[in-house]
């Protein structure tokens, strides 16, 4: 036995130490002195820093000799408020909500396109907020209407169950309301299998239709799920023509794909910029023009797709480009807005990276445990703390405060995926994969180590649903056979 002095808190503490014995029975013998969990122990000695394996009779310990150490007691168990429930007395739905995995919905036929569509739009509360507040009248004719109500259901029915849920009612009124969803499949047999972008656009039409009818001047697909683009054309074989500009609404981007291609954002650049044939008054005849769009306003959510598929005459077929296409988990999209909606949201970039400065540097400190050490035992250690920098108020611009479902910053961050496996549109198979929010649902599965800036991820295969991480989701890039992404969903950036 060797007696030590272990100083935590301003207090010293006699510890008689088991040199025989690993540094697990040294944290346990701390535990019962200062209440702090060993696994929440940062033990000082020589050489770096005590681990439970740790040989006590290589560290050379001398009598009286004081060691630090950092960590703060945990909250004290509570007796639980209800009776305990085993996982084996448990019915299907009471384990899949007491892990908090959402549930999937039943594959009828081909209908995974929707199915991993419906899962991704779910990620959205404010679609499902107002459709909350929308009422049906009962008896309606109208199968979008009806669309929209059935699908208002489904989502209450998906929180609520543990297991995958059939939406026989909502394809019933989908494809009434849009009869190519029927179509039949005359070599197999049964439905044929949809396009995942096609009915992605189908929905947002409906929604917007629907849900506009309470009167509502914007609808919440119009605040924040579309932005507006800006186009111009210029004839550079007119330089004297002044060019035209056009703004329209769009609820999309497109990543075009061609060898050149290997990142998302050389993909949409492809996409707001081209060059068209048209008449120019000014020469008489037909010219080239080039066209460039720029984004005036930047909705909350952000979808883009990838176009992947295109006619294959000599198959009769819509070939897949299963090209390698990078997507990045954060997405700034300042390079494809207009100049002067670049000015206005500097400001608000400004803050952001602020604010993610800020939080690089307290998850470096608390991997360093210094978030945890006392003041006075800093100064002991003699530790150099890098000082936190100061953030002036941010006062969001009245502009931007007045546009709800915008984004002032254009930087955005990935939540959900649609992805194809297979070769040609009309076969193969679509998935979801949705971010899970930190902090929103079950607890993250243990024993992955993965870093805490790190995302899980529920990866939709119709009914069946498991956990990844972003790794996996980053592995979506295309390039063989396995899982593409064909349509990806972004979400502004949080100025908090």
């Amino acid at each position: 036995m060797v007696n030590v002095l272990v100083k935590w808190q301003g207090k010293k503490y006699e510890v008689d130490a088991d040199i025989t014995m690993p540094g697990e029975y040294f944290k346990a013998q701390l535990f019962s002195l200062t209440g702090v969990a060993p696994e929440r122990q940062k033990i000082l000695v020589k050489g770096g820093q005590l681990k439970d394996d740790t040989d006590m009779s290589q560290l050379g310990l001398k009598e009286n000799q004081i060691l630090m150490m950092i960590g703060t007691v945990g909250e004290l168990l509570k007796e639980p408020t209800q009776p305990v429930k085993f996982v084996e007395d448990m019915s299907e739905n009471e384990v899949a909500q007491a892990l908090s995995i959402p549930a999937g919905l039943t594959n009828l036929g081909n209908t995974c396109y929707m199915n991993a569509t419906l899962q991704c739009l779910k990620a959205i509360p404010e679609l499902k907020s107002a459709m909350e507040k929308h009422n049906v009248a009962r008896g309606q004719t109208d199968a979008r209407a009806n669309m929209v109500e059935s699908l208002k259901g489904l989502f209450k029915q998906l929180n609520e169950s543990g297991e995958g849920v059939p939406p026989f009612v909502f394809l019933q009124f989908l494809r009434q309301a849009y009869p190519r969803f029927a179509e039949q499949d005359s070599q197999h047999g049964g439905y044929r299998q949809q396009d995942a972008d096609e009915f992605w656009s189908e929905m947002l039409t409906t929604l917007d239709q629907v849900l506009g009818k309470d009167g509502s001047v914007s609808t919440v697909v119009d605040k924040h799920m579309s932005g507006r683009m800006v186009t111009t054309w210029k004839c550079d074989e007119a330089p004297d023509e002044e060019p035209t500009e056009r703004q329209e609404p769009f609820r999309k981007l497109n990543c075009i794909i061609d060898k050149s291609v290997n990142y998302l954002s050389q993909g949409i650049k492809k996409g707001l910029e081209e060059v068209i044939e048209k008449h120019s008054e000014t020469l008489g005849r037909n010219a080239d023009y080039r066209s460039v769009s720029r984004i005036a306003r930047l909705p909350e959510y952000l979808t883009v797709t990838y176009n992947r598929f295109f006619w294959k005459a000599s198959e009769s077929i819509d070939a897949k480009i299963v090209k390698s296409v990078k997507f990045p988990l954060d997405l700034d999209v300042s390079e494809f807005c207009t100049p002067e909606l670049v000015e206005k949201m500097r400001p608000a970039r400004l803050h952001l990276r602020e604010i993610e400065d800020k939080k690089a540097h307290e998850r470096k400190l608390a991997k360093k445990g210094q978030n945890a050490e006392p003041e006075a035992e800093k100064k002991d250690m003699d530790v150099d703390v890098k000082p936190e920098a100061s953030t002036a108020p941010f006062e969001l611009s009245p502009e931007f405060k007045a546009d709800d479902g915008c984004n002032p910053t254009g930087m955005y961050e990935l939540i959900g995926v649609v992805t194809h496996i297979g070769r040609t549109a009309n076969s193969g198979h679509y998935m979801a994969w949705v971010r899970k929010e930190k902090g929103v649902g079950g607890p993250d599965p243990a024993g992955r180590g993965i870093p805490e800036t790190q995302h899980w991820w529920y990866k939709f295969d119709d009914d069946e649903v498991s956990m990844v991480t972003d790794d996996e989701i980053l592995k979506l890039c295309g390039g063989g056979d396995w899982h593409t992404a064909y349509v990806t969903l972004y979400r502004a950036k949080k100025l908090e």
